[in-house]
């Protein structure tokens, strides 16, 4: 497998190595494999012709094995005599020259540079438990030993399951020294504890290479099953790149066995030298069902993974559900990597896609689901860093064969910050793609334009103002669908202004001007202008991540904001705030100052986004009169709709939108 995991959410290593040691008991050489899952990694680094020292051999048959295909100046050394007098016993006859003594590998009677190979199967894991001082201390004893009885150029080969302090320690000691540090990855003796039903764990071969002076740190990694090595700057960046792998192999070995806690394990896997993840792999459960697949994996097409069925919890829960799986690995593909067709992707996945299987799969063979024969593909129509957003990228994307432009901040890219169809026209010069502006594809903004409608629906003319600009998509909308009102569009970005002009076909004239300030301090001066509007809307994210509040961000809910937002709306006017939450529990406190600055407070949360739309006034309002009226507000927008687009369906679903409207 030619791609490494990175696991997503936290895990505590501390914890499972505690399980793991538990349940190893005295299998130790099992976890590290034996000479023939070595031996392709071994005969790179270790000649015939050299003198090999193997410390700690207990009753290992690798000296024995080495010695048998032509090693034959193979030292083997252990503290326990017990075991130095049963292996003398069995090789002394067919092996006369392989060499066996009791010997403390702490402090060797051997004479400096015996050696051009120091070979240790496990036993510097042995050796340290803990990083206890004590410990440390004997390590180091043991590190200086294999210093001295190296050869210069010879080689320290140990095999390891490199638990963080043991990687520490060997990081610490031996590039600090001039010794060139190599690990390499060894797939072969983790697939054969895995045969056996054990957990399979990542098996590591460190490679130390003695010099006398080396111009700078050489650190190399190889977690691939590949021959390239990666080279890196500093050894903080390898133990992250092993802390990842550890991690996730916790993980797979872990849902082999049980059942994943949460409903949800997610991953990313990168190419070597490539920090850019390449695949995330989210794996869910469903309750286990005797007439569902066990398993199965669902590729998502390229610019689809922003949808809710695939970039939400809940949306991939319910994708596990129609698709009759118990447990799904639903894969999406980043931007700025190329793929090949879906026989070929799903081929890349293979590795990562069956090491999250259950154990008792009883199909070996996986099925691979999804929306159609191709994997996707976006185009990237425009990249730019905006000072308050950070960088943004504007793409298209092909949805069942319809063709959408779409707006993403890098800061969070599985978030669609805005959204426009594009349909073609004939021209001169021929066929041309444009942005339709009587069409909204994002479902919030469809009832914000129904509360904005009611609002202006008695109106010859009317004033409107829209916090948060974006794509422009629901401002330019607006003045399609009421063109007797005149829309203002406040962003603090000049950088969406101009992205919404190029990209999106916002259009300024003199029914939709835009206002490039802090809508804050907008709102503030036009209240003390006296000002007043039949609708203000806020469609505005947040950019602070630390609380679990999305849209808007916190200042716009502040008690002399709304208060400003009151004294602006008219009598018959509404304010239409759009709220999404991450953190549920923020809601009770947001609905409370909502209805002590506004005589009524509506919600409609949107069934399969995280978007709740309130609509505010300024006066009581009857409860079955206010429904009433939403209703014929919806069927203008309907009508709008059927006139602008010759496949229409309803966009307003007006018995479930007012069944399920709360009045608070």
């Amino acid at each position: 497998m030619n791609l490494l995991p990175k696991l997503h959410q936290e895990f505590s290593q501390k914890e499972y190595w505690d399980t793991f040691f538990k349940k190893r008991g005295s299998k130790a050489f099992e976890w590290y494999g034996e000479y023939p899952e070595l031996s392709g990694h071994l005969h790179k680094y270790i000649k015939k012709q050299d003198d090999i020292l193997i410390t700690g051999c207990g009753n290992s048959t690798l000296g024995r094995d080495l010695y048998d295909i032509g090693y034959n100046n193979v030292t083997n050394i252990d503290i326990s005599q017990v075991v130095i007098r049963q292996m003398l016993s069995q090789n002394e006859k067919e092996r006369p020259d392989l060499k066996y003594m009791q010997m403390d590998a702490l402090d060797m009677s051997f004479q400096d540079d015996s050696f051009s190979v120091v070979l240790d199967k496990g036993t510097l894991d042995a050796l340290m438990p803990d990083d206890n001082p004590e410990t440390v201390a004997k390590i180091i004893k043991y590190f200086n030993e294999i210093h001295r009885v190296l050869k210069l150029t010879g080689r320290y080969i140990c095999v390891s399951l490199l638990q963080d302090h043991i990687l520490k320690i060997l990081l610490d000691y031996f590039p600090s020294n001039n010794w060139m540090f190599r690990i390499v990855r060894c797939f072969e003796a983790e697939a054969k504890t895995s045969e056996n039903g054990e957990n399979s764990l990542p098996v590591f071969l460190v490679i130390c290479t003695k010099f006398k002076t080396l111009p700078r740190k050489i650190l190399e990694l190889n977690l691939t099953s590949g021959d390239k090595m990666e080279r890196f700057e500093t050894t903080d960046d390898i133990s992250r790149q092993i802390a990842s792998v550890q991690e996730a192999a916790f993980v797979c070995s872990g849902l082999k066995k049980s059942s994943i806690e949460g409903g949800e394990v997610s991953l990313d896997l990168c190419q070597p030298g490539n920090p850019c993840p390449r695949f995330t792999l989210h794996v869910v459960e469903t309750a286990p069902s005797a007439r569902n697949s066990q398993y199965a994996a669902f590729i998502v097409p390229q610019g689809r993974e922003a949808e809710w069925l695939f970039s939400t919890k809940s949306g991939r829960q319910h994708l596990a559900k129609i698709t009759k799986t118990n447990r799904l690995a639903i894969v999406t593909m980043h931007r700025g990597h190329t793929y090949g067709n879906f026989e070929q992707v799903q081929s890349e996945l293979g590795g990562a896609v069956c090491s999250l299987a259950p154990s008792d799969l009883k199909n070996p063979k996986i099925a691979y689901l999804s929306l159609g024969a191709d994997v996707g593909a976006r185009t990237v129509k425009h990249e730019g860093t905006s000072q308050f957003s950070g960088p943004y990228v504007v793409e298209d994307v092909t949805v069942d064969q319809n063709k959408f432009r779409r707006l993403f901040y890098l800061s969070s890219q599985l978030v669609i910050q805005s959204e426009a169809k594009l349909k073609t026209i004939k021209t001169r010069k021929g066929p041309k793609e444009i942005v339709d502006l009587a069409h909204l594809t994002c479902k919030h903004h469809i009832y914000m334009s129904v509360a904005t409608s009611l609002a202006c629906r008695d109106k010859v003319k009317g004033s409107v103002v829209v916090v948060g600009l974006g794509g422009g998509g629901l401002c330019s909308f607006l003045g399609k669908f009421l063109p007797q009102i005149r829309v203002t569009a406040v962003d603090i970005d000049p950088e969406m202004l101009e992205v919404a002009t190029k990209w999106f076909g916002l259009s300024q004239n003199e029914r939709l001007q835009v206002v490039i300030q802090d809508g804050v301090k907008y709102l503030e001066e036009i209240a003390e202008t006296k000002q007043k509007f039949e609708a203000v809307l806020f469609d505005v994210d947040s950019k602070d991540t630390a609380i679990g509040l999305s849209c808007p961000p916190k200042q716009f809910l502040e008690e002399g904001v709304l208060k400003n937002v009151a004294e602006v709306i008219s009598d018959s006017g509404f304010f239409i705030l759009n709220l999404v939450l991450r953190e549920a529990t923020l809601r009770p406190a947001i609905v409370e100052t909502l209805s002590g600055k506004f005589q009524i407070v509506v919600s409609y949360r949107l069934a399969e986004d995280l978007n709740e739309i309130f609509v505010c006034a300024n006066v009581k309002l009857n409860k079955d009169t206010l429904k009433q009226k939403l209703g014929d507000a919806s069927r203008d927008i309907n009508n709008f709709f059927k006139k602008h687009h010759s496949n229409y369906d309803d966009f307003v679903e007006i018995e479930e939108y007012l069944s399920n409207l709360k009045i608070l």
